[in-house]
């Protein structure tokens, strides 16, 4: 309908009023501006209200557009340099509030058609007032006093956006402002009620009056104003100590409460000793915090590192712990709580006791629980393991291809698992150093892990935002934990292991309590598959720009790369064949035991099968499917229907020529299904019958083959010794026949051309001689 320009820069907002007679745009220019709305039934002339005054004069215009709904009405200039980030008007539409990318929000009250029009009418006044008494002066008037003069012709006073949009207040916030909102409820004493929410997760309410602007509210949430770098849990699980960029907290699990917050440099890892007095806080700089929970002071700092400290690790049944830093030092720490001099009270005091030089940055340092080793994780994607008392090397642990982010040792110090940003997790002997399983465990980065305390259960966080729980024995994944909106951090479980902490990149800490509700982890497996089948089926279109695969060689049939229409139509089919199957089957079991009772009654089979039985049914429908798209139709097929068909497979062995799709069929189903074939019992009996079928009838096919090919070997071998030549040379000799063969052909046709010639020859002389007699 109608297109505006004007701005000089970006238009970052744009609001009507709600009664839609103005609308303003603002941007990075330093005005705001305004603009009349005509609506349909509003003609093009003159808009006077009662008082006289012109509103909107839009028939000013010899031609009025009948597309034209907006007019520019005019411009304010703003007081802030920064750009326009909102404009909002409140619901009665008296005020309007311009807020900018910084601290600062203006406030304009909109003015009603009378006060609008009586402050034209003054403004008219005066410039008449101050036209007499330049006339009588003798002075020129100026080209603006000359424009206004020409539109107010006739004593019409014209209503400019200086009249309508008055500015009231201007709000300074603490911090940078977010978004603003008016309260829909006016209060009795003020105009309104404004909310305001900061970068700082702060939300303040101010009340606006007509000559100030108090704020009446702060919501201030307890949490981290940052990502949440690391958690640590007390040892009697009553204290939780989280670290940030700027800020280290104190909680109450148990409540959620936040008991203190200590402003910090960026904490990047915490210890809380014994007795819940003190704690320790590793920083980005390189330093050790030291903390007095009691008063929430940092009472001392020392310089520990020349690096980042990324691992802080108790020392057990000692009053020391250990410490990792991106210089290449593992330093050993003793605290003692003593009185130093010149003060009253007894502080702790904290000494470096020794340290041990590694060869590349220090990621994780992790302490054995019997105190007997020491496990260091070091940038060259490698896990040294030295005995504790000496620093004597005990193993190294490699297999991971990008450097370790966490690790952790069992309770009964016989694993240690650990986590990298290959995204892998790998679970270690720590008798020989062996690995025992990796497992594929995030879709991102592992950022901590860490083992349920008398137990080989243990929980894995990442940047893919969830939660898992593995059993390190059994390497199954028991439970996934979805609830983080960002990449999470950190991760802390109790003594007790009833309860886990978790700090991520959205500034939450979540607490995951254990339910007496159990689960069973074939259900979680079934559901699991069935969200990556759904996912698999939604991406689809999103695949279509990844990278096509190497093209196979010419002749060769490529397996489909993911489901088609054609293999979900193909597994629907085959979903229908079983049942239909598993139908009739119900039904001739039925009618045998009838005619067992004595009640003799005729069979009367179902026309849709075609005369066949059920298991030749079903292998007719995998029949119809192509051979390219087998697999992927066996792959989308559910548990239940795969048991189904593999109970069919033993009628179909007895088939010479269904021995090959048999197999391919039990291979598919047996990869797919594996785990949870093993762990159904009724899959057992159908499996062990198979197992002896298989492997006898695949035997028989081979013998068979093997006969064939022998008795063509010796067929060549006669056809050979008949010959002058060698078996390989029949195809030539065939040639030299042919070619022989057709010679004599052609030989004899000629014959047979050159006697009809001749006799034609002596016919025609024969006929002279007589005409010539």
């Amino acid at each position: 309908m109608q297109i505006i320009s004007g701005h000089h820069s970006e238009i970052w907002a744009v609001d009507a009023d709600p009664e839609e007679r103005y609308l303003v745009t603002g941007s990075a220019d330093p005005e705001i501006r305004f603009y009349t709305i005509k609506h349909d039934s509003e003609n093009t002339q003159a808009i006077s209200n009662e008082k006289g005054a012109v509103i909107v004069n839009s028939g000013d215009m010899p031609t009025q557009n009948k597309w034209e709904v907006l007019k520019l009405f005019g411009e304010i200039k703003r007081q802030s340099k920064d750009r326009v980030a909102t404009v909002r008007f409140d619901k009665s539409g008296s005020l309007l509030a311009c807020q900018v990318a910084g601290k600062t929000v203006d406030i304009f009250h909109v003015l009603g058609d009378v006060v609008a029009s009586r402050k034209a009418k003054r403004r008219l006044h005066r410039k008449k007032e101050k036209k007499s008494a330049k006339g009588a002066l003798g002075t020129t008037e100026s080209k603006e006093d000359t424009k206004h003069a020409s539109e107010e012709d006739g004593n019409t006073p014209t209503v400019t956006v200086s009249d309508v949009f008055k500015h009231l207040q201007t709000v300074r916030a603490g911090k940078k402002i977010c978004s603003i909102s008016f309260s829909p409820i006016t209060p009795k004493n003020s105009l309104a009620t404004l909310a305001l929410s900061l970068n700082n997760n702060l939300l303040e309410f101010y009340s606006i009056e007509s000559s100030t602007t108090t704020k009446t509210l702060a919501i201030e949430l307890q949490g981290h104003r940052s990502d949440v770098r690391s958690v640590t849990l007390s040892s009697d699980n009553t204290l939780l100590m989280s670290t940030s960029h700027n800020a280290v907290k104190i909680w109450n699990p148990s409540t959620g409460s936040c008991l203190r917050t200590i402003d910090s440099d960026y904490g990047l890892c915490g210890l809380i000793i014994p007795q819940n007095k003190y704690a320790f806080v590793g920083t980005k700089s390189g330093k050790i915090e030291v903390i007095d929970i009691g008063s929430g002071t940092c009472i001392d700092t020392l310089e520990a590192h020349g690096g980042p400290v990324r691992s802080i690790a108790a020392l057990p049944n000692e009053n020391g712990f250990v410490t990792g830093s991106a210089d290449h030092d593992v330093k050993f720490w003793e605290y003692q709580i003593k009185q130093k001099p010149g003060q009253d009270s007894k502080n702790l005091v904290l000494s470096n006791a020794r340290a041990m030089k590694m060869n590349d940055d220090v990621l994780v340092v992790v302490v054995s629980p019997d105190a007997k080793y020491i496990a260091v994780a070091l940038l060259d994607c490698t896990v040294k393991v030295f005995f504790l008392d000496s620093f004597k090397f005990f193993l190294s642990l490699y297999g991971h291809k990008l450097p370790v982010l966490c690790m952790d040792v069992s309770s009964d110090g016989d694993l240690i698992v650990t986590g990298s940003a290959d995204k892998n997790l790998k679970i270690w002997g720590l008798d020989f150093g062996d690995c025992h399983k990796s497992l594929f465990a995030h879709g991102d980065s592992v950022m901590a892990v860490q083992f349920v305390r008398n137990t080989h259960y243990m929980f894995s966080v990442g940047k893919d935002r969830l939660v898992k729980y593995w059993d390190a024995d059994k390497f199954e994944l028991l439970l996934t934990l979805e609830g983080h909106h960002a990449d999470v951090w950190g991760l802390a479980i109790s003594s007790r292991g009833d309860f886990l902490v978790t700090g991520s990149h959205d500034r939450s800490l979540r607490r995951w309590d254990r339910t007496e509700e159990p689960f069973f982890i074939e259900e979680e497996k079934e559901k699991r598959l069935e969200e990556m089948f759904e996912a698999d089926i939604e991406n689809a279109f999103e695949n279509k720009h990844v990278p096509r695969e190497e093209l196979p060689e010419e002749g060769a049939v490529a397996l489909a790369g993911k489901k088609t229409q054609e293999t979900l139509s193909a597994t629907d089919l085959i979903l229908d064949a079983l049942d239909v199957a598993e139908v009739e089957l119900k039904r001739i079991a039925e009618h045998q035991e009838e005619n067992t009772k004595g009640n003799v009654t005729e069979y009367q089979p179902n026309v849709i099968m075609r005369g066949l039985s059920p298991s030749n049914y079903v292998l007719h429908a995998f029949t119809n499917v192509h051979t390219n798209d087998l697999e992927q139709t066996l792959l989308a097929l559910p548990f239940s229907d795969g048991l189904k068909l593999l109970s069919y497979f033993k009628d179909w062995t007895s088939n010479p020529d269904k021995v090959e799709l048999v197999c391919r069929l039990a291979t598919v189903l047996l990869q797919t299904h594996y785990n949870q074939l093993v762990t159904t019992p009724a899959a057992r009996p159908v499996l062990t019958l198979l197992k002896d079928i298989l492997y006898e009838r695949v035997k028989e096919c081979k013998d068979t083959l093997g006969f064939n090919l022998a008795a063509m070997d010796h067929l060549k071998q006669l056809m050979a010794s008949r010959s002058d030549a060698l078996f390989r040379d029949a195809k030539a000799k065939l040639l030299e026949i042919r070619s022989q063969q057709s010679k004599r052909l052609e030989a004899g046709t000629d014959t047979r051309e050159e006697k009809r010639r001749k006799k034609k020859k002596k016919t025609s002389s024969d006929m002279h001689a007589l005409t010539g007699f």
